[in-house]
């Protein structure tokens, strides 16, 4: 099964790709994992999206396609995959539908996590940091509990910052929703519940 997972900062979408790699063994697609092992590798376009990067410039729609279209070539994807992270436009998910039309690849569904941004906003400004392992914990952690490091609040994790990037969000992202519609791919999951249930009504949607 070949799926798009849309949905807001702080949705879940992590958490619920994560339980469908788990599970299904679909090929789990991140355009950031993607952009980063290009760099890396340096790869023609790991190097043409470097130039963007260094120079604090996004990179541009034609060079994150061809590193999306170069991972959808490879075998693991051949058993179904996630996109995460991508397309963020409408032109971006234009310029994906005439790709997979050239690999000759059908899209089956794109799930949408619909989350109150109120939930968002307590989900994600509650999270806290170790500063010397990592690890991603709550505002309850005092210590961390896996090295006993320091927690601290990212400046990512605050309020005002959380609320800027739902509303950058709703403006670039959010219409993908109503283009998957137009295109009977849609499949709309109310996030704000507990994860396991989320992941339950997300396999039904699906019918897996």
């Amino acid at each position: 099964m070949n799926l798009v997972l849309l949905g807001a900062p702080g949705a879940g979408k992590g958490t619920q790709a994560a339980n469908l790699v788990s599970e299904f063994s679909f090929a789990h697609i991140s355009t950031g994992d993607i952009l980063r092992a290009a760099v890396k590798n340096e790869t023609p376009l790991g190097l043409e999206a470097k130039k963007y990067m260094d120079a604090g410039d996004l990179v541009p729609d034609s060079v994150v396609i061809g590193l999306v279209s170069e991972r959808l070539a490879d075998d693991d994807t051949k058993g179904g995959f996630i996109l995460d992270g991508f397309p963020r436009t409408i032109t971006q998910a234009v310029a994906l539908s005439e790709e997979l039309d050239k690999l000759g690849i059908a899209l089956d569904a794109a799930v949408a996590l619909v989350v109150n941004p109120d939930v968002v906003v307590a989900r994600l400004s509650s999270r806290r940091c170790c500063k010397v392992c990592g690890y991603i914990g709550s505002a309850a952690d005092e210590t961390c509990p896996k090295c006993g490091g320091e927690m601290f609040q990212r400046d990512d994790d605050k309020e005002d910052v959380i609320r800027n990037r739902l509303a950058k969000y709703e403006e670039s992202t959010a219409p993908l929703v109503e283009y998957y519609r137009g295109a009977d791919l849609l499949k709309e999951i109310q996030g704000d519940k507990d994860p396991k249930e989320v992941y339950a009504d997300i396999k039904a949607a699906l019918g897996l």
